[in-house]
């Protein structure tokens, strides 16, 4: 007899992990996080996982390092009540930008994230749109890396946006920008960014590329200030865009991210649910597209020993 998939949710994604029970039409598993006074964290799995391929979702945001550490003490409580297998499911990898050192005495702290899973017992990493892709070589486990690309893309190709051109904010996100361009049958144009400090505020220099005249759409992996958004922005209406619109795999979303967007030139801007936690209220602007089905077809491919690469066309 097959067995049931089994999908436990932590504090972090609580809504997602129902959707992604809904897609497979199976319920969602019981359990329980204690908060004490102090600040401690108390997981409990409230019902037999022995032998069980358990499958768990938790984003690591709001609050950052109470997400990651509940989602280590449910590795551990799931491994130490006899799983066969837990597979942690990140939608948000918040400490994924720290995946370098780029400068001196600093921690690469994508690295110890890594370690820190593998060592609480996880064997096998699904997330979305890592910041780079050379964060999979952090772990020895296997990571399967999903891609927002074809959830937003099939959104935006609903709305019929004319004379488009697809815009990366900067280098980094240039790949993956020209991937967007390629499906939606789009021109591509750059934009020039310069960070100077570690205050999540990039300044956009100029736009490289033929903007003028178009329905520019910005597309980066994530954003937390939405300054660089409100920057290119600005640089697109300036360049002759006629309108602009964004879409963006996480929406981290800090204090003072809706006052900018509602004040920039931005018509609408498309994330998808990794983040469920942020502290402020989303502006009318923007636009939630569930990747819950993503999330649970590569659970059902994985669990049925079946291709994930097969969701996403070359």
């Amino acid at each position: 007899m097959k067995e049931n998939i089994l999908i436990f949710g932590g504090s972090g994604s609580p809504k997602l992990t129902l959707k992604i029970c809904e897609y497979l039409r199976v319920k969602a598993g019981a359990g329980e996080v204690l908060r004490f006074s102090e600040g401690n964290l108390f997981v409990r799995v409230k019902e037999n996982v022995r032998g069980r391929r358990v499958y768990l979702v938790q984003s690591t945001v709001f609050p950052a390092n109470d997400n990651f550490m509940e989602l280590l003490f449910w590795i551990d409580a799931l491994k130490r009540a006899s799983a066969e297998s837990v597979t942690v499911v990140m939608p948000y990898f918040s400490y994924a930008k720290g995946d370098k050192k780029d400068e001196p005495r600093v921690s690469i702290r994508a690295r110890v994230c890594a370690d820190a899973i593998e060592a609480a017992g996880a064997d096998r990493v699904v997330t979305l749109d890592l910041h780079a892709a050379q964060i999979q070589g952090f772990f020895r486990v296997p990571v399967d890396d999903l891609y927002a690309l074809p959830v937003l893309g099939e959104e935006i190709v609903r709305k019929r946006l004319s004379d488009l051109v697809v815009v990366s904010p900067d280098v980094g996100f240039a790949k993956q920008a020209r991937k967007f361009a390629s499906l939606l049958g789009a021109s591509l144009a750059i934009g020039d960014k310069q960070r100077t400090a570690h205050d999540e505020r990039a300044e956009v220099l100029e736009i490289i590329g033929e903007v003028r005249g178009k329905t520019a759409l910005i597309v980066d992996d994530f954003t937390i200030s939405a300054g660089t958004l409100a920057d290119a922005a600005d640089k697109l209406i300036e360049r002759g865009a006629k309108a602009v619109y964004a879409a963006v795999s996480h929406g981290v979303f800090s204090e003072a991210s809706m006052e900018r967007l509602d004040r920039s030139p931005i018509q609408r801007l498309l994330v998808t649910d990794s983040i469920e936690t942020q502290p402020v209220a989303l502006s009318p602007k923007v636009e939630v597209v569930s990747v819950a089905p993503l999330f649970g077809e590569a659970i059902r491919r994985i669990h049925n020993r079946e291709s994930i690469s097969n969701l996403f066309p070359a």
